[in-house]
């Protein structure tokens, strides 16, 4: 049924059929060999029940949209073989990893699609999953300070001496801070503070609820995991990582206001009476519309979904994006990293510096990003086809 949907012409149909035909059998002797088919069938299941009841859900993030099955069950709007995206990155045959679909939904209705899930499989089958905080270093340093009865002048001088870096630890902080050290060395105060502060650095020191994981046990979910009372229903005292180790899966049901904002927008757009008789469906927009580019040209993208920040608007008006690969490859730059490289992209899309390939056989694989690897699917091709590893591997 996908396949008449996206290739209506039958003549076109028949000839990309034979490719479809063949990953789709791929993809289902993995997913059956694996033992995953009903977590597809349960994702198409409150997915289709959503799109049903008129809530926006998103056309499919990160690695679950690289395949063909999803598609084909209408959790993902993307078709993965018409944009060059593979399998074996979400589910991989050689290394045992559960699937695991980033699915975007309207944040406003969220609750009703769980709400959904609980009363289909059962509220004792059912729960979110929880976080864990740990005592961070100037966290642990105030808490022992406080406990022993210390003045809160102390522990603020000793918290603010370590470095605002991220994941810094005690012992980091007193290879970096001399200030910080010769009080160690030369206070017994503080040195005992410290050196108590250190056993509690990394310990649990608060649980929340995290903010998209769901579980669904096979059976009463007591039997699998202990549970705590949260402010909106039953919560695992186990978080992602202990999950899939008692053999779990998590369902990530992803809140995104901007999927309310694009709906209403329709809706308005539809309550004018020249759309009395044709609404209008964003979904019909062509992907290669010329003012839609234009738009992004000029960076007017307030309000669009990873485009919006003055930082990607700037980039957006250097870029000047002329294609949809354009659009996804400039949002996978604008990262920490990466984003070194956005200079060096838009000087090669603009014919102002040659392009560049490691190797003439990876050519196909990075020419629709000027010849810098962007994607970590063409980080396994490239392996694939320079080291001989298999696209599993």
């Amino acid at each position: 049924a996908r396949l008449l949907e996206d290739f209506p012409d039958p003549v076109e149909r028949e000839k990309v059929r034979p490719e479809y035909q063949a990953r789709l059998d791929m993809e289902l002797g993995i997913i059956n060999r694996m033992e995953f088919p009903g977590y597809f069938l349960i994702v198409a299941d409150f997915i289709g029940w959503a799109k049903e009841n008129d809530i926006p859900i998103g056309p499919g993030r990160g690695s679950g949209a690289g395949s063909l099955v999803a598609h084909a069950l209408h959790i993902t709007n993307l078709d993965p073989i018409q944009h060059g995206l593979l399998f074996e990155r979400f589910l991989n045959p050689d290394r045992v990893s559960m699937p695991d679909f980033d699915i975007d939904m309207d944040i406003f209705r969220r609750g009703e699609i769980i709400e959904y899930v609980r009363n289909k499989y059962g509220h004792e089958a059912v729960a979110q999953i929880a976080t864990t905080g740990t005592s961070a270093a100037k966290a642990s340093i105030r808490n022992v300070v406080r406990t022993m009865g210390m003045p809160f002048k102390m522990g603020d001088v000793l918290a603010k001496l370590i470095p605002n870096e991220l994941d810094i630890t005690l012992d980091k902080a007193l290879e970096k801070e001399p200030k910080l050290k010769d009080k160690y060395e030369n206070e017994p105060l503080v040195r005992k503070v410290i050196d108590v502060a250190r056993l509690l650095e990394g310990s649990a020191a608060s649980v929340g609820k995290h903010a998209a994981g769901v579980l669904i046990a096979p059976g009463r979910i007591t039997d699998f995991s202990p549970l705590h009372l949260g402010k909106d229903g039953v919560v695992s005292q186990y978080d992602k990582d202990d999950v899939e180790a008692a053999g779990l899966v998590k369902f990530d049901f992803l809140g995104l206001a901007n999927l309310s904002i694009v709906q209403e927008a329709q809706s308005m757009i539809n309550r004018r009476p020249e759309f009395k008789d044709k609404p209008f469906d964003i979904d019909k927009i062509p992907m290669d519309d010329a003012e839609v580019y234009k738009l992004f040209s000029s960076g007017a993208t307030v309000g669009v979904f990873q485009f919006e920040s003055g930082g990607m608007q700037s980039t957006l008006r250097t870029a000047l994006p002329e294609r949809f690969e354009d659009l996804v490859a400039l949002n996978a730059l604008y990262r920490p990293g990466p984003m070194d490289l956005i200079p060096t992209y838009c000087e090669r899309k603009h014919g102002k510096t040659p392009v560049v390939y490691p190797d003439p056989r990876v050519e196909g694989v990075l020419k629709e990003t000027y010849g810098i690897m962007v994607y970590q699917e063409q980080v396994m091709q490239v392996a694939q086809i320079l080291g001989g590893y298999s696209l599993g591997g």
